[in-house]
């Protein structure tokens, strides 16, 4: 199945001189959405993953049924002030100011595997944040899965510690 041609481009969103890649039309295609968690699955099965995490909101989507799949655990990743314990935070930096992201501080057990699965890998801020925040507990980060990945801003470049695997490769 050609899974890029399920994605919707919607060039200057949300602003003049961005190609959004919309992956609604994706996920309301079932077997399109079938498809993509599959190929995440089968690329993650011999890695022996305990959990997958996911950033918010479309790593939701995307991990927890990679999670359901595979039969084990969803952590999420949230933006500050949504997960009710005790958290660990990480700020990082964007291309136009700072963001953080948070995780439970007892959501992972010392030395389990973590798969992260998002929807998109750009510059690789947001998903270094993540790491570093599962890191930060305890957790072994084996394993970043993406839907899409814009090759034009490297963000793989800063993740080469990592085995990286993205489904749908964009060249602008």
């Amino acid at each position: 199945m050609d899974i890029k041609s399920k994605i919707r481009v919607i060039e200057d969103f949300p602003e003049k001189g961005i190609s959004f890649k919309d992956i609604t039309t994706l996920i309301k295609d079932g077997e399109a959405f079938q498809e993509v968690v599959n190929r995440i699955v089968d690329d993650l099965k011999a890695r022996e993953v305990d959990y997958i995490a996911g950033p918010e909101a479309r790593g939701f989507l995307l991990g927890a049924a990679v999670a359901y799949a595979l039969g084990i655990g969803f952590i999420p990743i949230r933006k500050p002030g949504k997960l009710p314990a005790e958290t660990v935070k990480h700020e990082y930096e964007l291309e136009y100011g700072n963001n953080t992201l948070e995780i439970h501080f007892d959501a992972i057990e010392k030395g389990k595997k973590v798969a992260i699965v998002d929807d998109l890998l750009a510059t690789g801020g947001t998903v270094l944040s993540a790491v570093k925040l599962i890191e930060s507990i305890g957790g072994e980060v084996v394993a970043l899965e993406f839907l899409i990945e814009l090759e034009f801003l490297k963000g793989r470049d800063k993740l080469s510690n990592y085995h990286t695997n993205s489904l749908v490769k964009y060249d602008r």
